[in-house]
């Protein structure tokens, strides 16, 4: 059976006169694009601009909320309670949803943003809301969760189809978490190092943390970040890797399917 990867990237997430990463020229080496919703990043003429690019490069449409911290893009701890979340998440993806509609798309994907999805990794009251609330929007969305982490069977729980996914850009803890991104090495900045992660992940189902353990991994979709210097030289060079390696690029025919 041939192997195949989602790829998708974070964008959208300008605002104002104030322009973040470089969607247009990554656009297409993606089929995935996880599109701010105003909260930490983008604004409704930007959400309605990276809709548009994205159709016209035929890539998959998701909504990305997070955090309300524009000054923080959302990479901040905030107390916020589940039900503050739950409706969080209900604004924003209904918002991005509208704006799809609006020409006459849908989406197909919610992938909580930054901070957010990081506490809600470690925090089971959190993602059951941030899960709930995809669902009560829309129940054929696909739930993007860190693949091995307790998002998977919560969010399946709740009845969302569920891709598991890797980071082609981000070093990782041994419990599979990704290294923080205010210690050293976060970030892979050598896409090198990138290409041969990636391929260990999506070929043998394993990645290498960062004390040289081994943690089983599955790759449904593999996310790359559209505001790191080298963005689409990273998104070119990983597509191409793959499809050398005989690894498809592309989101499913049909939606995923919950084991």
């Amino acid at each position: 059976m041939t192997l195949r990867i989602d790829l998708n990237c974070d964008m959208g997430e300008s605002f104002g006169v104030w322009k973040l990463g470089n969607d247009e020229e990554i656009l297409p080496f993606v089929s995935s694009a996880n599109i701010a919703c105003g909260y930490h990043g983008g604004d409704p003429a930007t959400m309605r601009k990276t809709i548009a690019a994205a159709l016209k490069h035929g890539v998959a449409l998701g909504a990305h909320p997070g955090l309300p911290d524009l000054q923080g893009f959302g990479r901040r701890n905030m107390a916020i309670t589940d039900q503050e979340a739950y409706d969080m998440m209900v604004v924003q993806i209904g918002a991005l949803a509208g704006v799809a509609a609006s020409q006459g798309a849908r989406l197909r994907h919610v992938k909580a943003h930054g901070q957010l999805y990081n506490m809600a990794v470690k925090d089971e009251g959190l993602a059951r809301a941030l899960a709930q609330a995809t669902y009560d929007v829309d129940r054929e969305l696909i739930f993007f969760v860190l693949a091995g982490s307790a998002m998977v069977p919560i969010a399946k729980a709740v009845g969302l189809q569920v891709a598991q996914e890797v980071f082609g850009d981000r070093n990782y803890a041994p419990d599979g978490t990704l290294s923080p991104r205010n210690k050293p090495n976060a970030m892979i900045t050598d896409v090198n190092v990138s290409i041969k992660q990636v391929l260990q992940m999506v070929q043998t189902g394993t990645l290498t943390a960062n004390d040289g353990t081994t943690v089983k991994v599955q790759a449904d979709t593999l996310c790359i970040h559209g505001d790191q210097p080298g963005a689409v030289l990273f998104a070119k060079a990983i597509r191409e890797a793959l499809l050398n390696a005989g690894i498809e690029v592309g989101v499913s025919a049909t939606r995923l399917k919950t084991p």
